[in-house]
Parts: structure tokens; C-alpha cells; sequence
């Protein structure tokens, strides 16, 4: 069936989803002064199933793949992604976390040349360095306090970078298996896949909530399935071109929140690197709805 461009409807979903998801970040930061990463990636992942399966039975998917091995290489490196950004929640601000996090469509034209044999034209090459550029300015804002830049701080950015890189490696591998997949299908057998997964490291770093923490955590997972099915559901709804701009309000929510909950107030240097990245990634959508049109 052809994509029904609805850029109205997705835009709506886009912005819902990056509300959700920031909102997700604030309940992750808390959390992750009491529980490791890995316990409060279980939590995301299981809380958020019954949401995603109640998703797709209403839209009629079904567990049916010839592709298992594709799906289980997919829920991987989707894992690696969302550890790297959990991680790097427990060290960064959450407005910079999220900034690092928009790296993905640097990487992805980055992965594009070995896997797709595609030759990036001179725009996106311009795209890559000034984000990476914005990853240095961010980086080096950390350290402007006068102490420098410390080891946990420089391994924050430098794990937050590496989610934009296993969230470019998760969108080519979506790519690939929405060939032959449903969209829906991907996202079941993500979720599915991720929470047995996650939960082979359950036992190794395990503290049992408290139950005023037990609900911050269902919370946790509902709106993190919340959001990935709005996320989802938007870009089901219009073009991937069209939507970019509406995905990088996440940082706004991001920036906000970070200072109504812990006083973060976002730095010349946090605000300077974050426009580096978005433009680049505006300037990569920007050659890519050309590329079509053409």
C-alpha cells in the first residue's frame, strides 16, 4: 500500500513522541541514582509490551517472519542503543544526552557507504563535520567549569555518541527488513526480542524497588511504549523527510525539563553544539527530500 501522507497527523505524533520520550529520560536520570541501567532497561522494555502488542493486534500484525536471524541482529543493536543512552544518562545532563543522541542521521550516511555503496555528495559530507563539530562544542562545554573535563563526563559524550551510532546501525537494519516485513512486526518482535534479552542480566545487577519506586518505574515503561508506538505510528503517517524537524523538539523538551526538574540550565556551549547538530541533520533531510523529488 502507498504511504498515506498525512503530515498533520504525523506531525502531531511526532511531537507526542518526543514529549515521551523526555519525559521517559527524567524518570531514567532519577531512578539511576538507586538501580543500575540494565534494571531500569528490563523495566523499560517489559512495561512498555503491553502497549506495543496491544498496538499491533489492532492493526492485525502477527509474530510471522521468515527473518528471525534479522529480527534478533535488529533487537541487538537496537539494546546497544538504548543501553548507550541509558548510560549516558546516569553522566550527562539530560539536554546533552539528547543532543549527542541526534548524531544518528551523521552516522547513517556514514554506514550508507560500505552497506548501500552510496557516495555522499558534498552537502552531507558538510552535514557530517559540522555535527561532529557540535559533538566537540558540547563536549568541550562540559569541561568549562574550571576543573575540565573529567573521565566520567568525556565517557558520557563519548557514549552518548555511540547511541546515535547504534540507532544509525538499527535504522539500516530496519531498512533492510522492512523489505519483506511489516512495520508493526519489526516493532513486536523489537520489544519481544529486547526484554529476553535484557532480562539475561537481570540477575547479575538486580535490587529490588521499593514500592514507591515500583510505580516511578511502571511509569517509566508506559510512556516509553507510549512513545515508540507514537514514533511509529508518525512516521507511518507522512514522509521521513517531512517529519525530521518535528523530531528535533525533542531537545526543546529535553532542555525544559532538565530545568524544571534539576535547575540544568542549558550553556552557550550546549546551545552552540546542539544547532551544529540539528542543522547538519536539517541539511542530510533536506539533500535527501531532493534526492526523491529528483
Amino acid at each position: 500500500m502507498p504511504l498515506r501522507h498525512d503530515l498533520r497527523r504525523g506531525a502531531l505524533l511526532m511531537l507526542g513522541a518526543t514529549a515521551s520520550f523526555a519525559l521517559m529520560g527524567v524518570f531514567v536520570k532519577t531512578l539511576s541514582a538507586r538501580y543500575n541501567f540494565l534494571e531500569l532497561m528490563f523495566f523499560r522494555n517489559l512495561l512498555s509490551l503491553p502497549i506495543v502488542l496491544a498496538a499491533g493486534m489492532r492493526s492485525g500484525a502477527l509474530l510471522r517472519t521468515r527473518r528471525f536471524g534479522g529480527h534478533v541482529v535488529r533487537a541487538t543493536s537496537g539494546l546497544m542503543g538504548m543501553g548507550c543512552a541509558f548510560f549516558a544518562l546516569t553522566l550527562l545532563p539530560l539536554a546533552e544526552q539528547t543532543a549527542l543522541n541526534y548524531t544518528q542521521p551523521l552516522f547513517v550516511i556514514l554506514l550508507a557507504i560500505p552497506w548501500l555503496g552510496e557516495r555522499p555528495g558534498r552537502a552531507r559530507w558538510a552535514a557530517v563535520v559540522t555535527g561532529f563539530l557540535g559533538v566537540l562544542v558540547i563536549a568541550a562545554g562540559q569541561g568549562a567549569g574550571g576543573a575540565g573535563l573529567s573521565q566520567s563526563l568525556l565517557l558520557g559524550c563519548a557514549v552518548g555518541v555511540m547511541g546515535g551510532f547504534f540507532g544509525a546501525l538499527s535504522t539500516m537494519l530496519v531498512r533492510q527488513l522492512s523489505a519483506t516485513e511489516a512495520s508493526t512486526t519489526i516493532v513486536l518482535w523489537q520489544a519481544l526480542l529486547m526484554t529476553a534479552m535484557i532480562g539475561l542480566f537481570l540477575p547479575f545487577v538486580w535490587v529490588t524497588p521499593s514500592w514507591g519506586d515500583l510505580g516511578l518505574l511502571v511509569v517509566m515503561g508506559l510512556i516509553g511504549g507510549v512513545g515508540q508506538v507514537l514514533n511509529t505510528e508518525a512516521f507511518a503517517s507522512a514522509q521521513v523527510s517531512s517529519l525530521g524537524p518535528y523530531s528535533y523538539t525533542g531537545l526543546l523538551w529535553a532542555a525544559l525539563l532538565g530545568w524544571l526538574v534539576w535547575g540544568e540550565a542549558p550553556g552557550v556551549a550546549m546551545l552552540a553544539g546542539s544547532l551544529l547538530i540539528v542543522g547538519a541533520g536539517i541539511i542530510v533531510l533536506r539533500s535527501e527530500f531532493r534526492g526523491r523529488k529528483a
